[in-house]
């Protein structure tokens, strides 16, 4: 039998252990100089990691369900992202777990902490995939129905062989997501999380900007503020547009990450209500404006409606900002999310092995190996993103709403009041409903193509 030395042993870990190192166990820093990390940078990184690609779907879902219901929904959605939240913070300091695995291997053993590992996994890889492809066609433009779109760097420089998506992408690759994903401490992103989330406020502040100037003018009208069915098929519409409320604030993977790193634990909860409120704040701009603006020819990416004319002056100049500063927001919400990505497949794979952030050569190979399958997903396998569509709808909302609904259900430690069960009931009924809604509609579509 081989005798760990000292150092070794205390980093020794077993499944139920936290996947990256907690700052002060045993008295130890994470690292030399860091004295924790501080409220508003965890409260910027936590905003990213909720606000992703989804927010331009919101306009639509407002489109469907009308203003008044549409933005009912977006708050409700916020209320019970922040008590799932909520609980899984409290039953952790129940459990003395530190990480999100942890918890719920304490309540469901080996196998429930797997599955969500697998969940968190198939959520962020699909997730990343879908920014990739994004971030491609905003730059290099994409086919949609036979019809060529042109990126803006086609418009700027004209069509050359370094204005391909692939090369494109390559670049991205290597001088923006590689140097930030090798950072080891989700603390390090904060500047550029905080960029992403400005990033996300010039969109509203334009979209706003352009609505308020063509209201003034008369051009556009009131928004319908009520859902219109004319018939059953307008009826079920209305369910499709669960799947993208329920997930809108997903973050939950990221949460342990950023309250290990913290100076002050306690510190946690007002930091999740602050981006919670954040995120809703700018998901009811982006909802009310987007519709204001375009009314019912509101895309379901409502990025697709600034490939046109605005019918104000400047319009495409305003609209190259646009495209521009979403691909970048991406491109920062991009590390956030692949951070959580490498910690639970590290904890997949390597389940006793000591904590990534200490083996460098792990670190590293995990890293490359991931970009890898990214970069090749998002360029050469179209199909891939059909897979996601699937996967994404039951991952995402096992990770957001059934998990922790469940470990409050089960309740091992005896801390669950009646609310926690009461809302764990409505969690799991609307994770359920959503998850059925979304694939019974993508089967739908695939096979009516």
């Amino acid at each position: 039998m081989t005798i760990l030395a000292s150092a070794d042993r205390k980093f020794r870990r077993s499944p139920r252990a936290p996947l990256l190192p907690r700052k002060y166990d045993d008295g130890d820093s994470f690292e030399v100089g860091f004295s924790g990390a501080s409220f508003s940078g965890a409260v910027f990184n936590l905003a990213t990691t909720v606000v992703g690609a989804g927010i331009m779907a919101l306009p639509a879902t407002i489109k469907q369900l009308g203003m008044i219901p549409g933005l009912i929904m977006i708050l409700l959605g916020a209320l019970l992202t922040e008590s799932s939240i909520e609980m899984i913070l409290r039953f952790s300091r129940a459990s003395k777990s530190s990480s999100y695995s942890g918890l719920v291997g304490d309540a469901f053993g080996g196998v429930g902490r797997t599955i969500l590992q697998i969940c968190v996994v198939v959520n962020n890889l699909g997730m990343l995939i879908v920014y990739m492809i994004i971030i491609g066609d905003v730059l290099s433009g994409t086919w949609l129905d036979k019809v060529h779109h042109l990126g803006v760097a086609d418009e700027w420089f004209g069509q050359h062989w370094w204005s391909t998506r692939s090369f494109l992408l390559l670049l991205t690759t290597l001088l923006v997501l590689t140097p930030l994903i090798s950072l080891k401490r989700v603390d390090s992103l904060r500047y550029t999380s905080a960029l992403s989330v400005a990033l996300a406020v010039v969109f509203v502040a334009i979209t706003a900007g352009v609505a308020i100037v063509k209201l003034v003018e008369g051009s556009i009208g009131m928004p319908r503020l009520l859902p219109e069915i004319v018939d059953q098929a307008s009826f079920w519409n209305l369910f499709t547009t669960f799947p993208i409320l329920v997930t809108a604030y997903i973050c939950h993977h990221n949460i342990h990450p950023i309250e290990n790193e913290l100076h002050d634990k306690t510190q946690m909860k007002p930091i999740v209500r602050t981006s919670i409120m954040l995120c809703s704040s700018v998901y009811i701009a982006t909802s009310f404006f987007g519709y204001l603006l375009f009314g019912d020819q509101t895309l379901d990416d409502v990025l697709a409606n600034f490939d046109g004319d605005l019918g104000i002056p400047y319009s495409s100049l305003l609209n190259d900002v646009v495209r521009v500063s979403y691909a970048i927001h991406l491109m920062l919400v991009f590390p956030i999310v692949f951070f959580s990505l490498r910690l639970n497949l590290d904890g997949l794979l390597f389940p006793y092995a000591i904590p990534i952030a200490f083996d460098s050569r792990r670190f590293f190979s995990l890293t490359a190996a991931l970009m890898g399958f990214i970069f090749l997903g998002a360029n050469f396998v179209p199909s891939i993103w059909d897979a996601f569509q699937f996967t994404g709808a039951t991952a995402a909302v096992a990770v957001g709403f059934i998990f922790p609904a469940a470990i409050a259900l089960r309740d091992t430690h005896g801390i669950a009041t009646k609310k926690d069960r009461l809302v764990s009931c409505v969690m799991i009924l609307l994770a359920v409903s959503s998850s059925a809604v979304a694939i019974s509609s993508d089967i739908y579509s695939i096979f009516n193509r």
